[in-house]
């Protein structure tokens, strides 16, 4: 199948990682991802109804080998001083933001250059985007993953 690549938006909190916790509740809650268990290229017979639980989801081994392609792929927000690691998120920093696109407050307008930001398969990046009076209004999640 390959990869996915997924982004969401989601209004601004201060804590990043409690963000991506609501988000990945969200979409789970939804069914908005891959179900490698249910999918339509599965005889009917033996399509599985999707997991009642993140906990479920995770412990089965078809879902940890190929993912979900979607937030739910990652699990938490790396730290400043952290390294980011498989199946995590590393925020844009400010000095980043300003390196690489000349300004430390990103707004939906920058987006479409967001591809300037260093990038690695099952390790997704978020940014605050902040309106036009530089005041903090959305996070965006993106990355890419899955098999």
């Amino acid at each position: 199948m390959g990869a996915s690549d997924w982004d969401y938006y989601v209004p601004y909190q201060e804590d990043l990682n409690a963000a991506l916790q609501q988000l990945r509740r969200e979409v789970f809650e939804t069914g908005d991802y891959y179900w490698v268990n249910g999918g339509d290229w599965r005889p009917e017979e033996e399509r599985e109804p999707r997991p009642r639980s993140l906990e479920e989801l995770w412990a089965d081994e078809s879902v940890q080998e190929t993912g979900t392609h979607s937030i739910l792929d990652v699990f938490s927000v790396v730290g400043p001083d952290d390294t980011p690691d498989y199946c995590t998120v590393e925020p844009v920093t400010a000095d980043e933001a300003l390196e690489l696109l000349g300004t430390e407050k990103l707004t939906r307008a920058h987006v479409e250059d967001f591809d300037v930001f260093p990038r690695s398969r099952w390790i997704g990046r978020c940014a605050v985007l902040h309106d036009d009076e530089g005041t903090p209004r959305e996070i965006r999640f993106w990355g890419h993953s899955g098999d």
